[in-house]
Formats: structure tokens, sequence, C-alpha cells
């Protein structure tokens, strides 16, 4: 199945392309025959005449991608031009990095339009309504002790309970809709920089922050599984750097092969189901000390890269199956 593929995402000359996973799923849809084209978010328009269905077009180019050689660049650009996201493209995929902001949703919504027409990996409705720290909330068996809030009281009234459970007393704040581990804190259990933080959260952002007990297992790691249509392809434990305890690749984190605890195959059993049912079909999931789930990450998951180099497995290819799957499901159904 030859397929016609528009990716939504960031400036492709920016991206790291050895670790990056729209690159390696750009290359892999390449291999299969797929045509690539490549656009912007803010190039995204809806389109009513009155007289027929809407548009949803695109301002993009044909691409190609490649492992350079000395000199080469990594991607090679057409002519830009208004493509279809209907007649042009059988598959969107939506992978533009956080901020999940207006500008994130808004994108969202007009890729909604397209459905059951042209297939949106991840499906956009869903992306909408599962933001990472928030769909996490539905799973609360599986997450440390947690509060959502901008009060500085309610703060102080969770750091006292988790004081009374036996917990050192120390936090993590972390923005609600942040990413790649940017701006996220550790607050000693005497709360000496709490009022400060707060102060700094509730001007910045406008919604709730999340706190947490920091967690010492995270020393240990903090691990990466990726599901594929709700069944797991792989992981990797991504360890903090020299100074730090934040574990993410993008702030110093270094990566490692592991395998999964009973605990976190419990989780991915958990959540599975619901992944596939909703049209999730790329997501990858942070696990803290093997047994603490604290992301579900559905906007523009990482980590295919480091599975495939430490176990061989070619995450990307399964997706591409998944993917095939979908939109041949979607034709029979048109």
């Amino acid at each position: 199945m030859s397929l016609r593929v528009a990716v939504q995402m960031d400036p492709l000359s920016g991206i790291n392309i050895a670790g990056d996973s729209t690159f390696a799923l750009m290359l892999s849809a390449q291999v299969r025959g797929h045509a690539l084209w490549y656009y912007d978010v803010g190039s995204l328009a809806w389109e009513s005449l009155g007289d027929g269905p809407a548009r949803v077009t695109a301002w993009a180019a044909p691409v190609t991608v490649r492992r350079p050689q000395a000199g080469e660049s990594h991607f090679e650009l057409g002519a830009f031009q208004t493509l279809d996201l209907v007649e042009d493209v059988d598959v969107v995929l939506m992978r533009q990095d956080p901020p999940f902001d207006l500008g994130y949703i808004t994108g969202a919504h007009i890729l909604e339009k397209l459905k059951g027409r042209t297939l949106v990996v991840n499906d956009p409705e869903q992306v909408r309504n599962a933001p990472e720290k928030v769909f996490v909330l539905d799973f609360a068996q599986f997450m440390p002790p947690t509060l959502v809030a901008r009060r500085i009281e309610d703060v102080r009234g969770f750091q006292q309970r988790l004081v009374a459970q036996g917990h050192s007393g120390d936090l993590v704040i972390k923005p609600l809709h942040g990413n790649g581990g940017k701006a996220v804190f550790r607050v000693p259990a005497d709360g000496s920089n709490l009022g400060a933080l707060v102060e700094v959260f509730s001007q910045m952002w406008p919604e709730p922050y999340m706190v947490q007990p920091f967690l010492p297992d995270v020393a240990k790691g903090d691990k990466r599984i990726v599901l594929v249509d709700g069944v797991v392809a792989g992981a990797i434990n991504r360890r903090p750097g020299a100074g730090e305890f934040r574990s993410n690749l993008a702030v110093g984190g270094s990566a490692e092969a592991t395998e999964l605890t009973p605990r976190e195959k419990e989780i991915c059993e958990a959540l599975g189901p619901e992944l596939k049912k909703r049209g999730l079909t790329f997501v990858g999931i942070d696990v803290i000390g093997g047994e603490w789930l604290t992301e579900i990450n559905v906007t523009s998951p990482t980590g295919i890269v480091a599975i495939e180099r430490f176990d061989g497995v070619d995450v990307a290819g399964l997706i591409w199956d998944a993917i095939e799957v979908r939109v041949s499901d979607m034709k029979k159904v048109g």
C-alpha cells in the first residue's frame, strides 16, 4: 500500500536527526514507498464557500529525507503549494512539538474536521482531550500522590499530608502543559523557595500546576515505554545527568537498555485498550522507579530511535504497520 503522507512538524532544518522520532518515521515511510509532504501548523486553513464540503488545506512542499553524507542536507524540499488534506493526502502525521497551547489546540480542532476522510495520527480530538499530565489523572491508581492546583495553601496542605504519610516533604512542581523537562523544580521540605515558585508559575501560566513528592528513585532513571496501538513496542531507561534530577534526554539525560517490571506491565495492560480505542496510535508513557506512572505522552512522543539502537526493534515500522491497517479499514468503511 503506497500512501500520501503530510507531516505537520517543526522546521526540518532544526531537528536533531540522530534521535528525532519524526525523522525516523519519515525515513521508514520512504522505504515503504510512501510519498511525503512537509508543512507547518501555522499554514493550516479551513474554508467553506457554502456550496459543498469545507476544505482543509496546508501550504506544503514534497520532501525527501536522508541520512546525509558530508556536506549534504538531511532533507530536500520541492515547491510549496496548497495541499488539500482530503483530496491529496491519505495520512496526516501530527508531529509538531508542544507547548500544548491555544495554537496547538486550534490546530487539533482544524485537523478534527478531516475525521472519516483522512487519517490523522494521533487522533486530533483525543490529543486535544488527553494532554500529557491531564489524561494520566484517569489512572491515578498507578501515579504517585499528586496535586493539581494553583493556591499555595493547597500546596502546603498537600505537603503536610505527604509528611504524615512518611514522605520526606521534598516536592516537585511542574507546569501542567510543559514538555521536555522544562520548568520542573524541586522544592525542599522546608519550603524555602515555594512562595517564589508559586508566584512565578501563577504569572507565567493561567492553568493550575502539578505537584508531586520528590521520588528518590528518579536517580535510577525514568523509563520511557512506547506503545503502538496499545501494545508495548519497547522501552528505554533515561538517567539524569550530573547535578540533575530531571532525566529527559532534552536536558542532558542519557538512555540505556532496560526491561519492564511486573508493575510496568500491569500499567501497560491497563492503558493499552483505552489508547487503541481513542485512536492514539503512537504513545510514550513515563514510569519512575519501575512503578510510578507520571505522564502519558500523546502529542509528539519520542524515544523510538533509542529503542531501536538498544533493542533492535523497528518501532517506526510497527507504527506504519498500524497506520496502514487503519487507512485500509477507513477506506473499506468509506
